[in-house]
């Protein structure tokens, strides 16, 4: 690290579970974030004052006038912006040392499974679960740790899928595709502007405890917040034996995953269901 470097992190440094070690671990990683809005935003913020070496951030959009009551990557001066590049200047301005790279599309097929592949860390902070189950699939298939958030109205959640570890569940094991469940947006159902801090900030802390190889991270663990109450209810999950995208016969590659509606797998609150 270079003296500049010692005095950014230092922070980061004088922790004993962290120190220089772990810093390095974190300069040296690739963190992918998928979606550069509500949640994407302070998820993206803090991996670059962190100093994550390389972010790859994914949106498809431009910034709408809408966006900016939550979405703190965005000025109103970059309305009409594309959203990837236009957290490409907020991360730079944070942190010109890492290299952002930003990509202005929907990511599918052979050319999600390529980039997630090269990532050390992904952050799902999209908003709906045909890509959510898209991102889950790819991360099963190249054993990568997914960091999944999502928020609508006043609910929050967010886990942990570390498929590096043979007894760790994916998103499928808890939200099985195939079943019946209403795509929720903010656009209709509106969303509390700090929810979405409270859950992509969570994100950046476990994606950086994943990196940094410290302390325990949210694997098996769903943390639901109720934030007009204030209160958090933590869901403990096992993996599903029998899951289509991770289970022994499951096939990760492949978009069947059939409906698994008499399984056995925790009850869904409200927030589970919203991207």
């Amino acid at each position: 690290m270079t003296d500049e470097q010692l005095l950014r992190y230092s922070r980061h440094i004088l922790l004993d579970e962290l120190g220089i070690e772990g810093q390095e671990r974190i300069l040296a990683g690739h963190a992918l974030v998928v979606g550069a809005g509500g949640l994407g935003s302070p998820a993206a913020l803090y991996l670059a004052s962190a100093g994550v070496g390389k972010i790859t951030l994914v949106d498809d959009d431009t910034v709408d006038f809408t966006n900016l009551q939550r979405q703190i990557l965005h000025t109103q001066a970059r309305v009409g912006l594309a959203k990837a590049e236009s957290g490409r200047q907020a991360l730079a301005a944070i942190n010109p040392e890492i290299a952002i790279v930003p990509l202005q599309r929907r990511l599918a097929g052979d050319e999600l499974a390529a980039l997630v592949a090269t990532a050390d860390v992904v952050l799902d902070c999209t908003d709906n679960f045909a890509t959510r189950h898209a991102i889950n699939r790819a991360c099963v298939q190249h054993r990568k740790p997914l960091v999944s958030g999502a928020a609508i109205r006043f609910d929050g959640q967010i886990s942990v899928y570390d498929l590096r570890r043979a007894d760790a569940p994916c998103y499928h094991c808890l939200f099985p595709e195939g079943e019946d469940v209403e795509e929720v947006r903010c656009a209709v159902m509106g969303v509390f502007a700090p929810l979405t801090g409270i859950v992509g900030t969570m994100q950046a802390a476990e994606a950086l405890k994943l990196l940094a190889g410290i302390g325990e991270s949210l694997t098996g663990r769903l943390l639901l917040l109720d934030a007009l109450g204030m209160e958090w209810r933590n869901v403990r999950f096992r993996k599903d034996a029998g899951c289509a995208v991770c289970g022994p016969s499951g096939d990760a590659r492949s978009g069947g995953c059939p409906d698994r509606s008499g399984a056995d797998r925790v009850s869904s609150a409200p927030a589970c269901r919203r991207g």
